[in-house]
Formats: structure tokens, sequence, C-alpha cells
């Protein structure tokens, strides 16, 4: 086990980790500040994929895989402002993305969604002024 950190986890990783404690239902849809990761073992990508739909924040989401048919299926599948195929969801971040200092983050799917740099937090107001004009 990795010095530091807590591994929490179900029956099946319980078995595979030595010194893993057992997780709580919403041990899977916490986001922890600090080093504990919630680990569960699924049978298949679907379940893997339903496991993450169930318990996602809607941020980021990330699959490991060689298999390229896996990883363009969890892509398409998995609803998250980023969804990241072999690569750290570190990534996710305003100044990673172009977005420059990161001042906000969104999980909504309305405007902004993901990293929020300035742009994203600057609202917009129309003003249309006209003599009597219609649009037809």
């Amino acid at each position: 086990m990795a010095t530091g950190v807590e591994i929490r986890g179900d029956e099946r990783v319980r078995a595979l980790v030595p010194g893993a404690v057992e997780a709580t239902e919403s041990d899977f849809a916490d986001e922890f500040l600090g080093p504990i990761v919630a680990v569960g073992v699924v049978d298949d990508l679907g379940s893997a994929i339903d496991h993450v739909t169930r318990y996602s924040s809607g941020h980021s989401e990330a699959i490991v895989t060689g298999d390229v048919r896996a990883a363009d299926r969890f892509v398409a599948e998995v609803d998250a402002a980023a969804v990241l195929v072999n690569a750290s969801t570190r990534f996710v971040d305003g100044d990673e993305l172009g977005l420059g200092a990161e001042v906000g983050i969104s999980t909504q799917k309305l405007h902004a969604r993901g990293p929020m740099g300035v742009r994203e937090l600057t609202s917009v107001k129309w003003v249309v002024r006209g003599d009597g004009h219609v649009r037809s």
C-alpha cells in the first residue's frame, strides 16, 4: 500500500490490497480533500460506465486501457466536462486547457462546464434597439 494514502475498497479490493478499509456507499461519490481513494472492482466496461454514471460529479473521468474500442465507448457514454483516456485527471485545469488562471469549476451542463477562466465567468448583456423593427 502506498505510504500515507488511505485506500477504501469494496470486498474485492480488500481481498487484493492488504490494509484497505471497507468503502461505504458514499465514499464512491465523495471528493476527498486528502490522500484517500475509494476503489471498486467491476466485471466489465459496461459496469464501469454504470459506476461512473452513478457516482460521477460530472467534472472529470478517466479510463486507462489499451483497447481503442473500449476507450471510444467510454468517451461516448460517460457524461463529464472532461473525459480522459490514458491521461491523468490533473490535466483538467484551466491553465492546462489554455483558459489562463482557473477561477472556478462548473459541473453543470449549461454555459461554462469544467474548468472556468475569467471569460467563462463574464456575463453578456445583449441590447437590441429598434424603431418599430420587426422580424418576419
